[in-house]
């Protein structure tokens, strides 16, 4: 059984993509950006201080690429990885820096999820939108925006929808995700590089992303809920 495409839900799966594409390049490059002052070039060496894809698909081809076309054929929207190397010695040296680094890519999420929100409720209150699609999985999944406002609406939505995942996803404190490098944050140095050594055993890494798949669906919903009231109330 062959699956058919029509052109709409191949420009859907596009714009998934390239909101996916664009929203990691955000996330890695806020990382390299904050590593770079914070005294680590080794992102920066790397050419990741940088919106342009190209050196963040090279370091993780597999997660920028392959994986994100994968998840959109079989579950309707993109998903993928990226990553930013640190040095782990300076991370060592300067757990609480290092954790600030951890800290940046989240919230680069929550920004790009506040400004899609904005843009969204302004466009919607003035009614230059037409609906309120890309909102949820499910909507945005079967969105097949018309004219350029649907188009302009489904983008903003599909924004809002992916880096909220990036945005609750990354923060689930376990490794390796950036939840579990930011908790040093609220240690001493001391502490802190205990911690860092416990978390870097082989083994917590495979863990950590099965934890985190099975924990995240908890987590997201609600926060979903009270993010759209918070930004669309009234409005929805």
């Amino acid at each position: 059984m062959t699956m058919q495409w029509t052109p709409q839900e191949l420009a859907l799966g596009f714009a998934w993509y390239a909101v996916f594409l664009f929203s990691i390049v955000v996330h890695e490059a806020a990382h390299a950006f904050a590593a770079l002052h914070l005294g680590d070039a080794t992102a920066h060496r790397g050419g990741q201080v940088t919106l342009d894809p190209i050196p963040h698909i090279r370091r993780e081809p597999l997660g920028m690429i392959l994986i994100p076309i994968l998840t959109f054929v079989t579950m309707g929207w993109a998903f993928g990885w990226a990553s930013a190397p640190v040095n782990a010695m300076w991370a060592h040296r300067f757990p609480r820096r290092a954790a600030i680094v951890a800290l940046a890519g989240p919230l680069s999420s929550l920004f790009l999820v506040l400004l899609a929100g904005f843009a969204l409720r302004i466009g919607l209150a003035f009614e230059l939108l037409p609906s309120l699609p890309g909102l949820d999985i499910a909507t945005a999944r079967a969105a097949v925006p018309e004219g350029l406002p649907g188009i302009f609406g489904a983008l903003l939505g599909i924004v809002f929808t992916l880096n909220l995942i990036l945005f609750v996803f990354n923060l689930i404190p376990v490794p390796p995700l950036d939840g579990s490098s930011i908790v040093p944050l609220f240690m001493g140095d001391l502490r802190a590089r205990e911690y860092q050594r416990f978390m870097g055993r082989p083994g917590f890494l495979l863990v950590g992303i099965v934890v985190a798949c099975w924990v995240f669906p908890y987590v997201f919903c609600p926060i979903h809920s009270v993010m759209l009231r918070l930004v669309f109330g009234g409005i929805l």
